[in-house]
């Protein structure tokens, strides 16, 4: 089993976008090895960090990083934010930091079945609870496959593996990560497997699915955000477009002041902004971080500030 590595994605943009200060309390819903904790952590004098993950392996070993820091790592998923932090005493929070999706040591850890590089269980369980990625692929209808193929994936050869996995499954259960990536495989014309990996997509949706990540994200904004103090800062970084739009739309929805038709003389709605963009467009990791750490490549880190 690998440790739990973990190289913090835009690093210096989220300590700058959280504007930490000394007696501040901050909330990092997604702890993974605690990189971007300990950074925030070691910047507290009087204030504290308060920490969540759903994966043990995260929270036992973010917990050893944090040691001798005002911080506390709770294993909770970050939507449950207001529980956590009633259980703590804490009111509200002057900064949160969401760092989703998959973490490095989830994906280099084989047994976890996250990739689909060498051969393993297929797993894909954040939380190591519940249902598996081999009891979804084994007995979810070739509809609601194709489906989460779409949704999560933005596969466009959904029907062709959904059906596949089908055929697949009647001859023998598909039990492992290397089973189902040579099945997608055999589903993707061959002119498209040049390009990256074939089982990327299906994987990545899978996942989503097996986590109900979307789910998760959708409950959490709007419990994150009330959750805020005044003037506190909310930090997001996405790693896939489905989850950026989600992020986008819910951060322009608290910036938005008047909703009345434009041809209205006067509003008539009463709606004032509740948030203000820190960042209009995301923000992206720099050449120096793509060379460090060729995972950044994807993450954009939206920023807002409760007014």
């Amino acid at each position: 089993m690998s440790t739990f590595s973990h190289i913090p994605v835009l690093l210096t943009q989220c300590l700058d976008g959280l504007a930490i200060k000394p007696d501040g309390i901050y909330f990092d819903g997604t702890c993974g090895g605690g990189g971007h904790s300990y950074e925030i952590a070691s910047r507290l004098e009087s204030g504290r960090l308060i920490g969540t993950d759903r994966d043990p392996d995260a929270v036992k070993a973010a917990s050893q990083r944090l040691s001798g820091l005002p911080a506390k790592v709770v294993r909770a998923n970050y939507d449950e934010i207001r529980s956590v932090l009633n259980e703590e005493g804490i009111p509200s929070v002057d900064g949160i930091l969401l760092d989703l999706g998959v973490s490095s040591h989830q994906l280099d850890t084989p047994e976890r079945g996250f990739s689909y590089h060498g051969d393993a269980p297929l797993d894909m369980r954040m939380s190591q609870e519940g249902m598996t990625a081999e009891e979804l692929v084994n007995t979810y209808s070739q509809r609601a496959l194709t489906d989460i193929l779409y949704k999560y994936g933005e596969e466009k050869f959904a029907p062709k593996i959904a059906a596949a996995i089908l055929r697949s499954r009647e001859q023998a259960p598909v039990k492992t990560t290397a089973q189902l990536a040579d099945i997608v495989c055999s589903a993707y014309p061959a002119k498209f497997r040049r390009d990256k990996n074939p089982a990327r997509k299906t994987f990545q949706a899978i996942r989503i699915a097996v986590n109900d990540e979307f789910g998760h994200l959708e409950r959490a904004l709007g419990e994150c955000f009330d959750c805020l103090s005044q003037g506190g800062r909310m930090c997001v970084i996405t790693f896939h477009s489905l989850e950026d739009r989600i992020v986008k739309q819910y951060f322009a929805s608290l910036a938005q002041g008047c909703t009345c038709p434009p041809d209205f003389p006067v509003c008539v709605c009463g709606n004032k902004p509740k948030a203000r963009l820190v960042n209009r467009k995301p923000i992206e990791a720099d050449e120096n971080e793509l060379e460090l750490n060729p995972r950044s490549r994807s993450a954009k880190l939206r920023i807002i500030e409760k007014l």
